[in-house]
């Protein structure tokens, strides 16, 4: 058995998966979960961007919050 010719065995039945689709299907199958996972991603790390210390570390820290 080489690397690219797969037996698949569920049940009583055993489905052969031919080779030269194995990796024609599989890259398009890596192709569309890859795309649907980025394009419908739901954590945008821009909307939690911190843009520095706000004024309570200010005042904790005894600085002057305006230069």
């Amino acid at each position: 058995m080489t690397a690219h010719s797969t037996s698949i065995t569920k049940g009583p039945a055993a489905l052969a998966v031919q080779p030269s689709t194995t990796g024609a299907w599989a890259a398009i199958a890596r192709f569309w979960r890859e795309f649907l996972r980025v394009a419908f991603n739901p954590y945008h790390p821009e909307q939690h961007y911190m843009r520095g210390p706000g004024p309570a570390w200010h005042a904790k820290h005894g600085t002057n919050v305006n230069p």
